[in-house]
């Protein structure tokens, strides 16, 4: 049974600048997620974009936003090509509150936006 649906657009220019604030990386990403990034060369503000885009919509799928859960707790990962949602700390807590077993993502960007969509199932 599907528990939550959440989608959010995030503007690439916006995390262009983020990319020379080490701090602000920092604060919102996990290093795993940022080694993807980095990877990426020309196309690593489109990344950042939609991993942070992921986690916004994380939140609304939630149903509760992202009040009291750290941004690096979720880690948006490529396993064998395709994201996956990868939870510690605060961000799994809140997922076992909710009662869903499982994630599904899916991101997408073009030129200046990136979007992302999380579906939430109890199984």
């Amino acid at each position: 049974m599907i528990t939550g649906v959440g989608i959010d657009m995030v503007r690439v220019d916006r995390m262009e600048k983020w990319l020379i604030n080490s701090k602000l990386l920092q604060r919102y990403f996990h290093h795993d997620e940022l080694e993807i990034v980095f990877l990426r060369g020309k196309t690593a503000a489109q990344s950042l974009a939609a991993r942070f885009a992921a986690k916004e919509a994380f939140g609304k799928a939630l149903g509760t936003g992202l009040a009291n859960i750290a941004l690096k707790d979720i880690m948006v990962l490529n396993i064998d090509g395709r994201p996956e949602i990868k939870l510690c700390g605060t961000a799994q807590k809140a997922l076992e509150k909710s009662g869903a077993d499982r994630m599904h993502i899916s991101l997408t960007h073009e030129k200046e936006n990136a979007v992302a969509m999380v579906v939430l199932e109890e199984v």
